[in-house]
């Protein structure tokens, strides 16, 4: 009675503050429809208060019905990580230290860097997109596959199709994969490659968090195990050294040995991709993973205590003139662009990986899996909403200045306005850095320079940004790279069942050299107008398949339709959007190149739709068929009670 009593009560409060949010957007609405100078009138603050609580609401009510009316998590039933442990892959881990590893591996650039991209449609588009996308269909995406995965005995997105859907389905599930983890990680790299170039000063801070983690695995497991907050404190304070003495260091002789061009750096970062991919998780992945994503969500806690502070106004308007198609960033119209280009940020395939790779493997119980798996994308999300927020304070001429190359930005009309001073204060060039890391440290700087006596310090704001948005994205360039090598590995099982598993150390290595060569090819050869695009549809092209399988899963376990929905209505969403988006990404984008880049980046992107389209309707038949079965069982069921 008693329990009955407080969930009516906590079910007023909710709908109370879900009325009050509701107004607030619609309020927000009316503004946008009425008033043409709301780019005066809008703030940060309301943008990031609405955000919280929407994300807030969600884990507390939306994912609680899901754990305990459809998954039924259960602490007494051992985990992959105790039935399996190897030390090498299977290795039961602290859920905190694991939240780290998770949330690091699944946010990569697109929580920064698609939101940014996506503001030239205007700053509302990305954050209604980012709110619904993250709640409805990202969150659930990442915790449904991450259960089904531990309940698997830690199957891979693969063996989870081809067990729930069929062989058919496990095999092209495989190859699609392959397909788009490659181009996701060559998407991922070039971004990096973008912001590091020519920067020896980035250069050096990124370089020093590899030996940090180095110390960090060794002091956590091998010196003083079990002292997190020790090895957190030393790893931290080698980090921030990175950034305070990389300015002198730039400066210095030793600058040149840390300033490397684009070519170059598409060249390293796959080298470092390779050897992070064959090294044991627990020496270089699972604490770097942890000790960048508690750098990463500090920052963004000190970027949202700095909003507080300085509230600054949204310079870019609600929607611009590019929703109809013709941007100069991302070709194409708001939709379906708008949720391709956001990626991660609301929903990922790419989090399906990891939620079906690296992360199952290393759960220490069950219940850990609500705030590994839906809370760690709704803190992507926040990074997503900062990120959105630290790009649309920029005025808009120097938003498309930096973000345009500059033969292109003469074209369009805008004038720059604060961007010289921008530079002069950063010390760095940012005009036609393209690729949206430059202008997300930029705004980052000029909010967290707005805070009374920070102004002196912009510079500084800048090269942590560009460190921060570079850990990001290289923690997830290295477990993508270990997840894509096991998959390549259960391929070459599938294709020769009588083989053996692939366990030396030569044939690890073979498989990841071959993995990393592949998405190196292109970034060496890509740009960010042609590699971001065929990344944002790989990447919802993936998250449609992995709703899918989360679709049956949830039907064969719980036996009842209106519970798979919770999977099954967003992979049909996704599947309309992504198909939609390739076909014109093909059309619009790739083939009026005439070059054979074009031509490679039309022919991957026209192979991953079909494999797509192929599992899509194989599911869909399977659906159907599990769904009469269940009816058909029971009137059986029903006699069986009398």
């Amino acid at each position: 009675m008693l329990l009955h009593k407080r969930r009516q009560e906590e079910g007023a409060v909710f709908r109370r503050v879900f009325s009050l949010s509701l107004k607030a957007i619609i309020a927000q609405f009316i503004d946008f429809t009425h008033d043409s100078s709301i780019i005066n009138v809008m703030h940060a603050l309301t943008l990031l208060i609405i955000s919280l609580l929407v994300f807030a609401l969600a884990y507390r009510f939306y994912a609680k019905f899901i754990i305990t009316k459809i998954l039924i998590l259960d602490d007494k039933r051992p985990t992959p990580a105790h039935t399996f442990k190897d030390g090498r892959d299977y290795h039961p881990t602290n859920k905190f230290v694991l939240f780290g590893h998770h949330f690091a591996a699944i946010s990569g650039a697109g929580p920064l860097v698609g939101p940014v991209l996506a503001a030239q449609f205007g700053f509302l588009p990305g954050f209604l997109w980012i709110l619904i996308g993250a709640v409805l269909g990202g969150a659930v995406h990442d915790m449904v596959i991450l259960f089904a995965s531990v309940r698997t005995k830690g199957l891979s997105l693969t063996r989870l199709a081809r067990k729930n859907i069929s062989t058919t389905a496990g095999l092209i599930t495989g190859i699609a994969i392959l397909f788009i983890i490659v181009t996701a990680l060559a998407g991922l790299a070039l971004v990096v490659v973008n912001a590091l170039s020519e920067s020896s000063w980035a250069t050096f801070t990124i370089a020093m968090t590899i030996p940090a983690a180095l110390i960090v695995s060794l002091y956590m497991y091998k010196l003083r195990p079990g002292k997190i907050i020790e090895a957190s404190l030393i790893g931290v304070a080698i980090v921030v050294a990175g950034v305070v003495f990389g300015e002198p260091l730039s400066k210095s002789s030793f600058g040149q040995y840390f300033l490397f061009s684009k070519p170059a750096l598409s060249i390293i970062l796959p080298i470092y991709g390779f050897i992070a991919s064959i090294l044991p998780v627990w020496l270089l992945l699972c604490p770097r993973d942890y000790l960048s994503s508690y750098m990463k969500i500090g920052t963004i806690l000190f970027l949202i205590v700095g909003i507080f502070i300085v509230n600054p106004q949204i310079k870019m308007p609600a929607f611009t003139s590019f929703i109809h198609g013709g941007g100069p960033i991302i070709p194409g119209k708001v939709w379906p662009f708008v949720c391709i280009t956001i990626a991660c940020g609301a929903i990922s395939g790419f989090h399906s990986l990891v939620a079906s790779g690296t992360t199952p493997k290393m759960i220490n119980r069950e219940s850990d899996i609500r705030m590994i798996g839906f809370g760690a994308m709704l803190v992507e999300a926040v990074v997503s909403i900062m990120a959105l927020i630290a790009a649309t304070v920029l005025l808009p001429g120097d938003y498309f200045a930096i973000n345009v190359p500059v033969s292109l930005f003469h074209t369009l009309g805008l004038n720059i306005t604060q961007l010289p001073e921008i530079e002069k204060m950063t010390g760095e060039l940012l005009a036609g850095r393209t690729g949206g890391a430059v202008s997300l440290a930029a705004g980052m700087s000029v909010i967290l320079s707005s805070i009374p006596g920070m102004k002196h310090l912009m510079g500084y704001w800048y090269h942590f940004a560009i460190m921060f948005e570079a850990l990001f994205i290289l923690t997830t360039v290295d477990t993508g790279t270990r997840v894509a090598r096991y998959i390549f590995e259960e391929l070459i099982k599938l294709a020769n069942p009588r083989g053996k598993k692939i366990k030396s150390l030569a044939g690890i290595a073979l498989s990841g050299a071959i993995i990393s060569c592949l998405w190196g090819y292109l970034v060496y050869n890509g740009d960010i107008s042609t590699i971001w695009p065929m990344f944002g549809v790989a990447n919802q092209l993936l998250a449609t398949l992995a709703l899918l399988v989360g679709t049956l899963y949830i039907l064969r376990q719980t036996k009842k339709w209106p519970y798979a929905l919770i999977t099954f209505l967003p992979a049909i969403f996704m599947f309309v959007t992504t198909i939609t988006a390739g076909i014109l990404n093909i059309t619009d984008n790739y083939l009026p190149k005439h070059d054979f880049q074009g031509n490679l980046n039309a022919a991957l992107s026209a192979v991953m739709i079909a494999l797509v389209v192929i599992i899509f309707f194989e599911s869909l038949k399977k659906i159907s068929q599990v769904k009469k079965s269940l009816a058909s069982a029971l009137p059986a069921e029903i006699s069986q009670l009398k």
